[in-house]
């Protein structure tokens, strides 16, 4: 496949894509990428440089994998993902060469939910669930989940607040806050976030 087809996604002519694979309408797939065969990617996602989409993956809307991003079987990405360049995602718990772990019931499912953004150089081990809008710092690792609307960071990553769906930091009053940018209210309810309507 390459960018001169009639294709409705667009895939440059130094990459692959195995079928079959499921792409969705206006999705980009840059130079020196793999997307690999029972594969689905939504529609409007973009896809950086050398990027591997592992076989089996599942990609929502919208979603901007930056360059040089393995997204191995056994982790799915939500609508609105972010992934950072050269961030890793694993998928073995407890890998050996000697004792190859390659098949699908060997692989943790590792979920980031509708939103959340992980920064450049971050690894997200698997078994994982990155939760809605949070934010996962550049070089972290995380170890456990990170929860919706989370602002987590460091090695191992530990929580340092939360930010709003549009970006921006929350400041609590009590058990309520509100973005000092687009305005939007939240609430903390049985130690979760929940948007205000």
């Amino acid at each position: 496949m390459n960018g001169t087809s009639t294709l409705p996604y667009f895939v440059h002519e130094s990459s692959y894509v195995d079928q079959p694979a499921d792409i969705g309408e206006g999705t980009k797939i840059w130079h020196f990428s793999h997307v690999m065969r029972g594969s689905t990617i939504g529609r409007n996602c973009t896809i950086g440089q050398n990027v591997l989409i592992g076989p089996n993956v599942r990609i929502g809307n919208g979603v901007k994998i930056q360059n040089n991003v393995s997204v191995y079987e056994g982790v799915e990405l939500e609508d609105e993902v972010f992934c950072g360049p050269s961030m890793v995602f694993t998928n073995v718990d407890r890998p050996r060469s000697g004792t190859p772990r390659n098949t699908s019931a060997d692989f943790l499912h590792t979920r980031v939910r509708r939103g959340a953004t992980i920064g450049a150089n971050a690894t997200i081990v698997c078994g994982n669930t990155i939760g809605e809008h949070a934010f996962v710092g550049a070089g972290s690792v995380v170890t456990k989940d990170v929860p919706d609307f989370a602002v987590a960071y460091g090695n191992p990553a530990r929580l340092h607040g939360y930010a709003c769906i549009c970006g921006l930091a929350l400041h609590w009053v009590g058990v309520l806050a509100h973005c000092a940018g687009c305005k939007r209210g939240y609430a903390r309810e049985d130690g979760h976030i929940k948007e205000l309507s």
